[in-house]
């Protein structure tokens, strides 16, 4: 375990899939349905783990790239992560997750985008976790054009 903790949260599940979340300080508390591609019922108002993963990992990814950028002191504008997790079945037929991820740079020329883009996936905490483990497809976009 670390010792040099930065940050810590902790949430706890009641009831599986179909059931409910709780953050210990109660800030995150969500009720719960299995997808109907799932075979559930898919309950009005209610998230799945997936969009919690997708939602977490977009919003990590995002503080990397600003954070990645600053340091090589590039403006980047309001950039965007729209994460998709999708949930499949494996080659050994085992329950398996792909992520996909599309960031997009508005101030930013593609090729420093792109640049930018895969110094943050070295360096997200979601990113190394999950390395080597899931794929993790990332699609960047930029709005800048480039001078003649």
């Amino acid at each position: 375990m670390a010792t040099n903790i930065m940050h810590s949260a902790q949430a706890k599940s009641i009831g599986g899939r179909d059931g409910r979340i709780e953050s210990t300080d109660n800030v995150l508390n969500l009720e719960l349905t299995m997808p109907r591609a799932l075979g559930g019922r898919a309950r009005e108002g209610a998230t799945n783990p997936e969009q919690l993963f997708a939602a977490g990992y977009a919003a990590c990814f995002g503080n990397a790239v600003i954070h990645t950028a600053r340091q090589a002191k590039v403006s980047v504008g309001n950039i965007s992560v729209d994460a998709r997790v999708e949930l499949f079945m494996n080659e050994d037929n085992l329950p398996t997750l792909g992520v996909a991820l599309h960031v997009n740079l508005p101030d930013v020329v593609q090729a420093q985008a792109q640049e930018i883009v895969a110094q943050a996936h070295q360096t997200c905490p979601y990113s190394r976790a999950t390395r080597g483990n899931i794929d993790v497809n990332l699609i960047v976009t930029t709005d800048a054009v480039v001078a003649a």
